[in-house]
């Protein structure tokens, strides 16, 4: 059985009807094809290499020359251009811990988005200067919950008077800020693997759970690993005031969700589901808890980037997956393990816009001015701030 990936794009219809592929097409689509859907149709030939040959050997030249005095990251959401040169993959945490334990590195190159780099900047040494290619490469999710706007929402528990009854968990894809703000009102950071953990120790100390910057995430956790109910939980809203919610609301809910969304996860939907499970038959459909709640409810198995590489690593050849999470890694599953078929759970396109963002020009670049002495795009985080969340990391790391 071939491994592939089905992925649709742009097209447009001559004046006869036929679908001719535009330029957007032919840049996004490389295999696979939907003749009924207007949004994808099969790019005839080969794309050209995502970087000229030239690029690529001043990226070797530059690495070679830095040696261990650089540490390169690459998240598994990356473009392959940019893994080629990445010393470990990983998600963003483990990665941040492979930075710490290479205190003989003089640079850390975080090939990911900007919460990452903060949060390597926080656990390496002072020694240790953390660079990102590209300071544009955020994440919408951790953009949708700024920390004036948690610190209001504190305001807003404080007035309602269940902010002393309440445990802050915020996800590790939130700014150093808020993490801070975690840290210091005794709660903890949790990934999409230790969730259940956390919010579990939460509940165990307080009696509500502030789930900061996903909703999804702590919907799903609350419901689908605890048992606990839908209406159990609530969504604060920062954009509406007292986040849309009435005291008695916020006094009745054990879960007050942030309303936060990963931009790549929180877009596949339940269709989607049905429509995978029709076209390939005995398919496993398996999706990261960032997913909608009824996405999850759906799916076959739930877990954590880790999770789902691992998951398809250890499947039998002829095994079957539907994937539900960000493009470049489902791609790279697919080309790795060709005895399985694996599909991308929607039919339309879904790179992370932001971490793609890091791309080779900028990698090379970042590595160039490192050579030459000249240290650009350094992420720090300040004192107070770096210590109040690396309160709540430790606490993550503490979790039973």
């Amino acid at each position: 059985m071939t491994s592939h990936l089905e992925i649709s794009g742009a097209s447009s219809r001559t004046a006869t009807g036929t679908i001719r592929p535009t330029p957007v097409a032919l840049l996004l689509l490389g295999h696979g094809a939907d003749p009924a859907a207007e949004a994808g149709v099969q790019c005839p030939g080969e794309l050209p290499p995502a970087s000229d040959p030239t690029l690529v050997a001043r990226a070797r030249a530059a690495r070679d020359a830095l040696g261990d005095r650089a540490f390169v990251l690459g998240h598994h959401y990356q473009r392959d251009e940019v893994i080629a040169f990445a010393d470990v993959t990983g998600d963003s945490f483990r990665l941040s811990q492979q930075a710490a334990a290479r205190p003989a590195a003089e640079y850390i190159l975080f090939c990911g988005v900007h919460f990452m780099a903060e949060s390597a900047d926080i656990l390496t040494a002072d020694h240790q200067q953390v660079v990102l290619p590209d300071l544009a490469a955020g994440c919408s999710m951790a953009d949708m919950a700024t920390f004036d706007q948690v610190e209001e929402c504190w305001e807003v528990l404080a007035e309602a008077g269940v902010a002393a009854v309440t445990i802050p968990v915020t996800y590790m894809n939130s700014s150093a800020d808020i993490k801070g703000f975690t840290g210091r009102h005794g709660g903890t950071i949790c990934t999409s693997s230790n969730a259940g953990r956390a919010v579990s120790w939460a509940l165990g100390r307080g009696e509500k759970v502030l789930f900061l910057p996903d909703q999804h995430l702590g919907r799903n956790t609350a419901v689908r690993d605890l048992g606990l109910a839908l209406t159990d939980c609530v969504v604060y809203d920062p954009h509406r005031p007292n986040g849309g919610l009435t005291p008695e609301e916020l006094r009745d809910a054990t879960m007050i969700l942030w309303r936060g969304h990963c931009s790549v996860h929180g877009r596949f939907g339940l269709a989607a589901v049905h429509d995978v499970r029709e076209r390939v038959p005995g398919v496993t459909v398996l999706v990261h808890p960032e997913c909608r709640h009824e996405v999850v409810d759906s799916a076959d198995l739930v877990g954590s980037t880790e999770y789902i590489i691992r998951t398809v690593e250890q499947a039998p050849p002829g095994a079957a997956f539907a994937i539900g999470t960000e493009l470049n890694l489902v791609q790279r599953l697919a080309l790795a393990h060709p005895d399985k078929t694996i599909v991308f759970l929607d039919k339309t396109v879904c790179f992370c816009s932001t971490m793609n963002r890091i791309d080779l020009p900028h990698l090379v670049w970042a590595m160039e001015s490192l050579v030459a002495g000249e240290v650009v795009n350094r992420i720090t985080v300040d004192p107070e701030t770096a210590r109040w969340a690396r309160t709540a990391l430790d606490q993550m790391l503490a979790l039973p």
